[in-house]
């Protein structure tokens, strides 16, 4: 599946998105974690942004129920300022 890295995410990651395996939205982000363990910056950024699976947000939801599919793409939204 997609990881998706938006604005600070995205130069955090170094790149725009990572193709990672898991059953789950939090399965999916322990797997993004692994693979970027040596990026402290990312790990900040990935603990403070907003997740959306496809366009639905995921808010408050518990990560290890919210299910994954082949071709879904998680989107990693970090705070951003402006209006």
């Amino acid at each position: 599946m997609t990881v998706r890295y938006w604005a600070a995410a995205r130069a955090a990651a170094g790149r725009s998105e990572d193709v990672v395996n898991g059953a789950s939205v939090a399965e999916v982000l322990d797997a993004v974690r692994r693979a970027h363990a040596d990026n402290p910056d990312l790990l900040r950024v990935l603990g403070v942004s907003s997740l959306l699976l496809g366009d639905a947000p995921l808010g408050s939801r518990d990560l290890t129920g919210v299910k994954v599919a082949s071709g879904d793409t998680v989107e990693v939204l970090p705070p951003f300022a402006g209006g």
